[in-house]
């Protein structure tokens, strides 16, 4: 008897979590198909994964907007930010001595503690979900997964429930279903 699995037998395995940490390390990956060091990466999709998730708190009234008043915004250092486009959102970033990092607000986030953040997110899955993502990311050309990505993620992100009901909620991660995705592009 073969045991061994055709390209399109999968086995499928979910994972049960919110879509922060999939969305922080999916941005990552693209990031780094992008062209980016993997630290570059981490900050990069830490930052998207943040904004995203500040714009659907204040769509759904969790958040308030933050005012900020303009002799208090002049005071603000001047520096050396820019914006890089990853999924379809501009991120604030900064160059470093250590290279490309993308800001929140005055200070640069740190790539280390996206690690620990994932690790602690995804546990021993960590390296599997990495690898059907990249998997899945190298199956585009780089211009063309810039265009895609996002879309990409919504195709496989955990469902959770609408509205309030649905913030910090975890829902199933189907990895063979990025490994289809994958397949479905080559």
């Amino acid at each position: 008897m073969n045991n061994r699995l055709n390209r399109t037998q999968m086995p499928s395995k979910t994972i049960s979590i919110n879509r922060a940490p999939v969305l922080t390390l999916w941005a990552a990956v693209v990031a780094e198909r992008l062209g980016f060091d993997e630290d570059e990466a981490l900050t990069l999709g830490k930052a998207l994964a943040g904004l995203n998730a500040q714009a659907k708190g204040r769509r759904l009234g969790i958040f308030k907007p933050h005012e900020e008043k303009a002799k208090k915004a002049r005071e603000k250092e001047r520096g050396e930010e820019f914006w890089i486009e990853l999924c379809g959102r501009p991120i604030p970033a900064k160059n470093t001595e250590d290279g490309i990092r993308a800001a929140k607000g005055a200070q640069v986030i740190e790539p280390d503690g996206v690690r620990r953040y994932l690790e602690s997110k995804f546990g021993d899955d960590l390296g599997q979900v990495r690898s059907a993502m990249q998997r899945l990311a190298k199956a585009y050309k780089p211009k063309e997964l810039a265009e895609r990505c996002f879309g990409l993620y919504e195709r496989f992100r955990p469902a959770i429930p609408e509205g309030i009901k649905g913030w910090g909620a975890k829902g199933d991660l189907d990895l063979a279903v990025i490994e289809g995705l994958a397949q479905e592009k080559n």
